[in-house]
């Protein structure tokens, strides 16, 4: 299975599809210092090894999984995560309010705005409630180029993720992704989501209102 790759001045990110709900893992690797973060552990823990195999030609040194970073608590997130942790000894991130459900002890928990440092790189936690109370979703500023947010479930191309027809955390997750990332970041913002094809803030942009009209 062959990784989709971004090349960026500082890193690269690369990205797969796992198991049968075409769940995507990213790995982000520092180009200078082989420092890497890995998103979503979801399942099918060869290819995740494969994807940061892959990922090893990236960089000028040597390179090692730093941590693991899980958007949200969703089963079919997390499938690998505990075999990942156990092989590599990476550290994990969360959102504080979904890190008690996940399969693994959570090392930084994390809320809106919380900046995770690495070697060569960093990213910005938005927290974004109404898919789960602590879905996080994971900002990249290219020091040259547009910002690219990892959205796990919260984001999609053509509306916001399931909120199982509660009205309340529909409002509440559509709210958080307008101020949050609608608000925050310009229309070529790329976007990763947890599942499916990636999308550029501009082009969900004007279909914002259609959504909070459909209720979904």
């Amino acid at each position: 299975m062959d990784s989709l790759i971004h090349s960026l001045r500082e890193i690269t990110i690369r990205s797969i599809s796992v198991s049968e709900m075409n769940n995507n893992v990213y790995v982000l690797t520092s180009k200078s210092t082989g420092t890497q973060l890995l998103i979503d552990a979801a399942d099918d823990l060869p290819a995740i090894q494969q994807l940061l195999e892959d990922a090893a030609g990236d960089s000028t040194a040597p390179t090692k999984l730093a941590r693991i970073a899980t958007t949200h608590q969703h089963w079919d997130h997390v499938r690998a995560l505990a075999e990942l942790v156990e092989i590599t000894g990476a550290s994990t991130s969360a959102g504080a309010d979904d890190a008690d459900a996940l399969p693994v002890p959570v090392d930084v928990r994390l809320g809106h705005g919380d900046v995770e440092r690495f070697d060569g790189f960093e990213v910005t936690a938005v927290h974004l409630r109404g898919h789960t109370p602590g879905s996080i979703a994971f900002v990249y500023q290219d020091a040259v180029g547009p910002a690219h947010i990892f959205s796990g479930d919260s984001l999609f191309p053509g509306g916001v993720g399931n909120t199982q027809n509660d009205p309340s955390r529909f409002t509440s997750l559509l709210n958080d992704v307008q101020e949050r990332l609608f608000d925050a970041y310009p229309d070529e913002t790329l976007v990763h989501p947890g599942h499916g094809l990636p999308t550029t803030l501009g082009a969900e942009r004007p279909h914002l209102e259609e959504w909070r009209a459909r209720g979904w």
